[in-house]
């Protein structure tokens, strides 16, 4: 498998699963400017969609977004425990998380990364984000992870979100358990692993 990313974008929530999943892949960079991957190649001849992440699966297939590329990694691998099983009530709400951060957080972010964005969208945005991450953090006053009592790869997605608020100003601290989230991630070995790839740490 090989996943095409871009560092520190949503592709790191990916990359983080497969870490985590202990299965061999690869990884090339792309330039979202110019379309082109770190071998020179046309990114969109290979994902037409033009962005990240997508995951070349070895039988030449391709996977696009995120939520979807996690959840097949963590289905390769399900002695690893990186998703509820399917049809359990947790795995509908891990699905319910994966959702959540794409379309409120990830979203919202997305006004603060568009040099078209006016400062009224980043306004809207800025304050869908603070009710958002507030929320987050009540969800985690009596719980380590997002669901089921352990990692899963919704918890990779968060922290790749989260990692993204220092870029646009907003200070995690205002919402404690969420720096301690952030720092609990943070220190899986995978986690590590996936940072230093994509030399952000």
């Amino acid at each position: 498998m090989k996943l095409f990313y871009k560092a520190g974008a949503c592709s790191l929530s990916p990359h983080i699963a497969l870490a985590e999943s202990g299965l061999p892949f690869e990884t090339e960079a792309v330039d979202l400017p110019t379309k082109r991957t770190a071998s020179g190649a046309d990114y969109l001849a290979i994902n037409p969609k033009g962005y990240v992440p997508a995951l070349l699966l070895d039988s030449g297939e391709l996977l696009t977004e995120g939520p979807a590329i996690v959840q097949y990694i963590a289905d390769l691998v399900p002695d690893k425990q990186l998703a509820p099983a399917n049809g359990t009530l947790d795995r509908y709400r891990m699905q319910s998380w994966l959702h959540f951060i794409g379309s409120e957080l990830q979203k919202s972010c997305a006004a603060f990364f568009n040099p078209m964005a006016k400062d009224d969208w980043k306004g809207a945005a800025r304050v869908n984000l603070e009710k958002r991450l507030a929320y987050i953090d009540e969800q985690l006053a009596d719980r380590d992870y997002l669901v089921g009592g352990a990692f899963s790869v919704a918890d990779g997605y968060l922290f790749t979100a989260l990692s993204w608020m220092a870029k646009i100003d907003i200070d995690l601290s205002r919402w404690p358990r969420l720096p301690a989230y952030q720092a609990r991630i943070g220190a899986r070995p995978a986690v590590r692993a996936a940072l230093s790839a994509e030399a952000l740490a």
